[in-house]
């Protein structure tokens, strides 16, 4: 399989902060990664610094590049969603279209033109008359006629509705990804993708806290809940983090067997938000 992003002691410092550590990470072609951290985590200088708009220490190879010195080279197979759609108020749909087609020479106008049909947005209209939930259908349109290896989403879906953003990840999913692409996701709305994850990195203040295939995570972690008169031998294996759930005491564990897990209660596979807080929040949620 191959490497798509490879880092090894990744550093930024800005004055007085480390916004990054000494991160070591790795994503393979053809996953679907869920880069997750707290506000302040640095999850946007890592993505600044895999799309070359930073300079940074360590090493960092990006589909074989160094992502700074040869950005123009990386940017013919890499694209870019941010959180805030940076298309301008003034442009036309049509026009929008044109500029890429223009500038992009992987672009693919009749496919394009595909996923706009199944939308309800007019080529004669200009952005500032679309709804936010139709700029960003606009602008995955516009990304996903590019033939890229690389696709980097930064809070695709902020501030839109549910609708939205369910029919944003279904048409990433269906129309876009393949065993050829690699997605790199970060999102705070964690429930709403974790069924297209493959793969998580967490990062926590600068440094990587987990970073693990889904399919591991699984293998590592269980939640057990817990009756009171289990309770006190339960928290004698050292659960990560504790809470209340359904009247019992939810406990989650890294590295228990499912055999022990089942003799202090019914076990449950951990979701990404709750390993999320465990790991993050210390232990208790």
């Amino acid at each position: 399989m191959d490497t798509v992003i490879s880092a090894r002691g990744l550093s930024k410092r800005y004055k007085d902060k480390m916004a990054l550590d000494g991160c070591d990470f790795s994503v393979a072609s053809g996953r679907i990664v869920g880069l997750i951290g707290p506000n302040g985590a640095g999850k946007t200088t890592a993505i600044k610094a895999i799309l070359g708009l930073t300079p940074y220490e360590g090493e960092l190879d990006v589909l074989g590049l160094d992502p700074f010195s040869r950005r123009h080279q990386l940017m013919q197979q890499v694209c870019f969603i941010a959180d805030v759609a940076i298309l301008p108020r003034w442009l036309r749909v049509s026009e929008a279209i044109d500029y890429v087609e223009g500038v992009h020479p992987r672009f693919d106008r009749a496919r394009c033109e595909r996923f706009l049909a199944a939308t309800e947005i007019k080529r004669k209209s200009r952005v500032r008359e679309l709804s936010k939930g139709m700029v960003a259908q606009l602008h995955l349109a516009l990304v996903m006629a590019i033939d890229a290896r690389l696709l980097v989403l930064d809070e695709p879906t902020l501030g839109l509705d549910i609708l939205y953003r369910r029919r944003f990840y279904e048409q990433l999913l269906n129309d876009y990804f393949d065993q050829t692409r690699t997605i790199l996701i970060t999102t705070h709305q964690v429930e709403e993708i974790e069924h297209l994850l493959t793969d998580l990195l967490f990062i926590k203040s600068g440094k990587i806290a987990l970073s693990a295939s889904m399919d591991e995570v699984a293998a590592r972690y269980c939640q057990v809940l817990v009756g009171q008169d289990r309770l006190e031998a339960a928290r004698a294996l050292k659960p990560i983090a504790e809470r209340r759930m359904l009247g019992k005491s939810a406990l989650l564990f890294d590295g228990l067997t499912p055999e022990q897990a089942r003799e202090f209660g019914e076990v449950h596979q951990v979701g990404v938000a709750d390993l999320f807080v465990a790991i993050m929040g210390g232990g208790v949620a």
